[in-house]
């Protein structure tokens, strides 16, 4: 018998297939944006030190893990791994941070259907997607998307065991997931507390089994609490920087410059404003005032215990710290979008829903596309680019790196992420390679005295991240040993001077 082919879907009967799945949609658009010309951008601090403990040996690594970034253990085993399959390049060591945004705006669809409609669950998960914040660590080898997503997932397991009769077995895979949750980001501890207050408030005959479950979660997270705690001045750099600034929390934290932060914060705000109507009895209760405390509890009280903690105790915030609140961030804009669209007629607030929701993505753009240039991280990274540069010009002599900057913003680290475009020259200060050592970086001499190791060299290099008209250091302690300059040729924010003596 004749088998007929199965019906050819048409575009609207695709739309329908789609509208059906709206979180698979949404989460693979999300991955497929915050992965679009991650690769462009230079690598920086944070992320050299991602990439460069891959390169260590599994003994190695553990000794590093055992003085510092203990807290990031997880992830660069993960990341090794990762990239023992799929390399090294930006595209590859970023992939899993974009794959992770999508796995947070569809998480936050899901999540928000538990509680609201599609339409706004829609909403929630594509600004989930466009937020500058979400954007910004989908293009980064960091552990801050992943945490974020799973943020999100923890908390649609949350939801589900207080709204339904859960077993003890559902209740102990929570309190395993958060738990695992902090050996890759310890402040992911903050979502306990998070649900712990929605139980209180909303579904307290659940609070008992939470108390239980948030206690055996902790006792299991001591492990990596001690660690945190016995490494904790490897923060100690966030004295001195200040973060905790009206602008960082209100602006950079999660909307990225101050046209975006206004638009959002006036939908929180419209958002609040209905929750205060529904508490008065003024508009309709039901699952959206749940989902309405459930997202404003989750978006303020991870950021008050930073802030509190970062005046009262020692220093722990940074902006980045509270990526996983974007998700609560995105609800409660949705939210906001749509207690606007029923201030209008009802024929109308579909309009306007999707008028609100392409406006906060327009406003989106510039930040995402200014994210996505060769200089985009830390205020100008163009290592990438240096390395191209060395490797195209530099065939022979000596190579002295700037020694006077910040540790992570040390150009020498150019040769440990691209060690191929400094193969024809020599690393006269090297001492100890960073793969022999228990520290993030090289241990190195001071160039000073790594120059009697040049006597025979008539050509010589220096990257510098000095600009200007000032003479750097190490050029000008070659040009007291007979080496000329010959071209000095600036990238970004770093120099390649090349020098030579007869």
């Amino acid at each position: 018998m004749l088998q007929r082919d199965p019906p050819r879907l048409t575009l609207p009967s695709r739309i329908r297939a789609g509208l059906a799945h709206p979180a698979l949609v949404v989460g693979f658009v999300g991955a497929m944006v915050g992965f679009a010309g991650s690769w462009i951008p230079s690598y920086w601090g944070d992320e050299a030190a991602s990439i460069l403990s891959t390169s260590r040996s599994w003994p190695s690594l553990g000794a590093l893990l055992g003085q510092i970034d203990g807290v990031h253990g997880l992830y660069y085993a993960l990341l090794k791994l990762w990239t023992a399959l799929f390399g090294t390049s930006e595209a590859a060591t970023r992939l899993p941070s974009a794959i992770a945004v999508g796995l947070m705006a569809g998480g936050t669809v899901v999540l928000a259907r538990r509680f609201v409609g599609t339409r706004i669950a829609v909403i929630a998960g594509t600004v989930c997607a466009i937020l500058p914040r979400s954007t910004c660590m989908a293009a980064e080898a960091r552990s801050y998307a992943i945490g974020a997503a799973i943020a999100v997932w923890i908390t649609v397991l949350f939801t589900r065991l207080v709204t339904r009769d859960a077993s003890r077995r559902q209740w102990l895979l929570y309190g395993i997931a958060c738990a695992g949750a902090m050996y890759l980001f310890l402040y992911l501890g903050l979502m306990l507390v998070v649900h712990g207050v929605v139980a209180a408030i909303l579904y307290r005959e659940s609070l008992a089994r939470w108390m239980l479950t948030a206690g055996g979660a902790t006792l299991l997270a001591v492990p990596i609490i001690l660690v945190a705690s016995l490494q904790r001045q490897q923060i100690g750099f966030l004295a001195r920087r200040h973060y905790a600034t009206p602008a960082n929390v209100l602006t950079r934290q999660w909307f990225g410059y101050p046209v975006l932060a206004v638009v959002a914060w006036l939908l929180i705000l419209a958002t609040v404003v209905w929750l205060v109507l529904a508490v008065m009895g003024r508009l309709p209760r039901g699952a959206r005032l749940q989902a309405t405390v459930f997202s404003l509890v989750w978006l303020f009280i991870p950021t008050a215990a930073l802030l509190i903690g970062n005046a009262l105790l020692s220093p722990m915030y940074n902006v980045r710290y509270l990526s996983f609140c974007v998700p609560a961030a995105a609800l409660v804009m949705a939210l906001g979008v749509a207690a606007i669209g029923e201030l209008a007629a009802p024929h109308r607030r579909l309009a306007i829903s999707t008028a609100l929701t392409a406006a906060l993505v327009a406003a989106s753009v510039p930040v995402y596309l200014g994210q996505r240039t060769p200089w985009a991280k830390d205020g100008g990274s163009d290592w990438r680019a240096v390395a191209e540069y060395v490797q195209q010009h530099a065939h022979d002599g000596a190579v002295l790196f700037d020694q006077t900057t910040k540790p992570s913003r040390a150009p020498r680290i150019v040769l440990d992420l691209y060690p191929a475009a400094f193969a024809s020259v020599d690393d006269v200060a090297l001492q100890t390679p960073l793969a022999e050592r228990a520290g993030l970086w090289d241990a190195v001499a001071p160039n000073a005295d790594a120059t009697s190791r040049m006597r025979g060299t008539s050509e010589a290099w220096a990257v510098e991240a000095a600009q200007g008209t000032t003479v750097p250091p190490d050029v000008a302690l070659l040009t007291q040993l007979g080496f000329q300059v010959d071209s000095a040729v600036l990238i970004h924010r770093t120099t390649v001077y090349h020098l030579s003596r007869k």
